[in-house]
């Protein structure tokens, strides 16, 4: 089974934990034989959900969505990226070198591709710029992958984070 996962960076502590617990369970609900996890790998769900795939047993693939993709994110997530881009059985690569929303959605647009399933970290809320979990979540359904979402009941995206503008990057 090739899983692919989207979701909302910048989450509060006591929303992270509980989607951490969704993750961890839709990933161990997965057989480990045949289990392939497909992520930009990003600071949030991308980068949990790939620790519990290879924590489970399966095969990580990576999406580069650009050469300047790892500079984009935040620095002190640069050494998980860093081991988990070493993990990875494969790495896609878009071509593109700006970190902009183009290539993330383009990025997603590779990862959905390469997945039977998409697990979506999302709010149900529309995406706060081009190429957020919603776009991406639209993108999958359009294109016939399933989507299973993943998120805490009564959880608040926008009145938990306390961002005053939504971080840049992947959603």
């Amino acid at each position: 089974m090739r899983v692919g996962v989207t979701g909302h960076r910048g989450l509060s502590a006591s929303v992270e934990g509980r989607v951490r617990e969704l993750l961890e369970a839709a990933v161990g609900a997965y057989g480990p034989d045949g289990l392939v996890g497909v992520s930009c790998i990003a600071d949030g769900p991308d980068a949990w959900f790939a620790e519990y795939v290879l924590a489970h047993g399966g095969r990580l693939e990576v999406v580069v969505p650009a050469d300047a993709y790892r500079e984009s994110l935040p620095e002190e997530h640069w050494p998980v990226y860093d081991r988990l881009l070493g993990r990875a059985a494969e790495v896609h690569r878009t071509g593109m070198t700006d970190s902009d929303p183009a290539a993330h959605m383009a990025g997603s647009e590779v990862l959905v591709g390469l997945a039977d399933e998409l697990l979506a970290v999302w709010d149900g809320m529309p995406a706060w710029g081009f190429g957020g979990t919603a776009d991406v979540v639209a993108y999958a359904e359009r294109t016939g992958v399933r989507v299973r979402v993943l998120w805490p009941e009564g959880a608040s995206r926008r009145s938990d984070t306390h961002l005053s503008t939504p971080p840049e990057g992947p959603a």
